[in-house]
């Protein structure tokens, strides 16, 4: 890693667990974005510079990613990136798991408010992740979610941005939380984990669903359901990079170039062109986020961005 503010991957990673990258898949014909992604955490026996990230996803007709940040530090770090890079936009949020420990520290409020400054620069198109996570917190610290939650769906209405939700074993409550604040006009269900009757009842609300690799996995029928009932005017794609890798990669480390395997998934599942499927979830994107040519790029000297990249790393 030539950057400084890559992190490694949460947790230990299994001794049968395939660390190395798979290979490029074949181009789209359409290109579509990757509407999630984590590019400042690296993962694999060889992590790969965000930048090759972005050069294998164009190489393949990914044409952009939108950056999420997950905490102060991330935030940071994904709005200035999008600022110097024309392939990505940036996302900034607190996220539920980490306001808890926000609140710990009495810097909740603190963090909520640089969030709310960080939305408004340039090429920072969406707050999130942001939602509910009772999987991972407890009780106990719920009330910091659901204050840091219902905080940046006030942060996005104000600033005229989108939303991406986080939505762990919390269905109903994120849901109640959206209608009680009101939700943005554009608000997206990240990694949608839902079922049929869930999808239909966010297409009622006018909110986007997105798919990630975890819609080719063996056991996920009820998102296959839920794809089925969205209309397709509702749908985004992702790959909530470095996690939930597409089958047949499930396991090794994931990455926006490997969003045409989800794409060619859902696609065949919808019984539709590719190409058809593709086009219409990039109009979608650019629905919800807006264009990624809509404002310049600053290039500044003596950035990471400014390092060379090895050509063979595209390989």
């Amino acid at each position: 890693m030539t950057d400084p503010h890559i992190r490694k991957r949460d947790g230990e990673h299994p001794q049968s667990r395939d660390l190395s990258y798979p290979p490029l898949p074949q181009a789209l014909v359409v290109p579509v974005y990757d509407n999630h992604t984590h590019l400042e955490i690296a993962d694999g026996e060889d992590p790969l510079d965000y930048r090759v990230q972005l050069d294998r996803a164009s190489s393949v007709g990914v044409r952009g990613v939108v950056q999420v940040g997950g905490d102060l530090e991330t935030s940071r770090w994904s709005a200035e990136m999008a600022a110097r890079e024309p392939r990505m936009l940036a996302a900034v949020a607190i996220h539920p798991n980490e306001a808890p420990r926000y609140e710990a520290a009495g810097q909740l409020d603190a963090a909520i408010a640089e969030i709310d400054q960080l939305a408004s620069r340039p090429r920072v198109r969406a707050v999130g992740e942001t939602g509910l996570d009772f999987f991972r917190t407890d009780e106990s610290g719920r009330g910091a979610q659901f204050r840091s939650f219902e905080a940046h769906i006030e942060i996005a209405k104000k600033h005229g941005l989108a939303m991406q939700i986080h939505d762990r074993d919390a269905h109903a409550e994120v849901i109640s939380t959206l209608r009680r604040s009101g939700a943005p006009e554009k608000t997206v269900f990240h990694c949608f984990s839902g079922d049929a009757d869930m999808a239909r009842l966010c297409a009622d609300n006018g909110w986007y669903l997105s798919f990630a690799g975890t819609v080719t996995f063996k056991n996920a029928g009820n998102l296959r359901d839920a794809l089925e009932a969205i209309p397709r005017s509702q749908i985004l794609i992702e790959t909530d990079a470095p996690y939930l890798t597409p089958v047949p990669y499930r396991g090794r480390p994931n990455a926006p170039y490997l969003i045409p395997h989800t794409l060619r998934f859902m696609a065949d599942h919808l019984g539709t062109d590719v190409g058809l499927l593709a086009a219409q979830i990039s109009s979608n994107t650019e629905l919800v986020y807006g264009s990624w040519d809509a404002e310049p790029v600053t290039q500044e000297t003596g950035s990471p961005y400014d390092k060379a990249i090895d050509s063979s790393d595209l390989a």
